[in-house]
């Protein structure tokens, strides 16, 4: 299955970062690698290792892991990750995972948001993700924080059928910065 790229084109005026007062954030602390593995195997129905996936990649700083707390337990992660692909100006939003209980609460939203926040900290002035066509509610999450889909050959039509039947607002017409990109190589 091809991943759906989506691109926020810059980090400038990004949203405040509000957190309920219900709630708290912080990054990683040595320990968190169940509460990762947890959060994750139960977002995506797939176990994964924290070590394999976050620590032995050479973009591992615990100050990149982010996670929201309820009652100082970690329901939610997202990652502020950085993908050599995509190069020194991009930060790749990575890992976004909500626990089913608290899904509905705007945690990705808020999580993302740090994530970009600690892009722009870092001095990148753009950001990217991969998703899948049938995760409706990350992709309308990051449509509002100013992610817009890359169109290419494959992507086009799933973006058109996204589009059509969930109501998105998505520019089926601008040019594919993956395109672009690939004409640069």
């Amino acid at each position: 299955m091809v991943p759906l790229v989506m691109i926020r084109d810059s980090l400038k005026d990004l949203p405040v970062l509000e957190v309920p007062t219900d709630y708290t954030i912080r990054t990683f602390r040595p320990g968190d690698e169940c509460e990762w593995e947890r959060i994750v195997a139960c977002s995506f129905e797939t176990p994964r290792s924290f070590n394999q996936i976050m620590r032995e990649d050479p973009s591992f700083d615990p100050e990149r892991v982010f996670f929201a707390l309820k009652d100082g337990v970690p329901v939610a992660t997202a990652a502020a990750w950085y993908h050599p692909l995509w190069g020194g100006q991009y930060g790749y939003l990575h890992f976004v995972g909500v626990e089913p209980a608290y899904q509905g609460n705007r945690l990705g939203y808020l999580l993302s948001l740090a994530a970009l926040h600690r892009f722009a900290a870092e001095g990148r002035t753009m950001a990217a993700l991969e998703t899948e066509y049938f995760r409706i509610p990350a992709i309308k999450t990051y449509l509002r924080l100013g992610f817009r889909p890359q169109l290419s050959g494959d992507s086009r039509g799933t973006w058109r059928r996204l589009s059509l039947r969930y109501g998105l607002n998505v520019d089926l017409n601008e040019s594919s910065w993956i395109d672009q990109f690939t004409d640069q190589q």
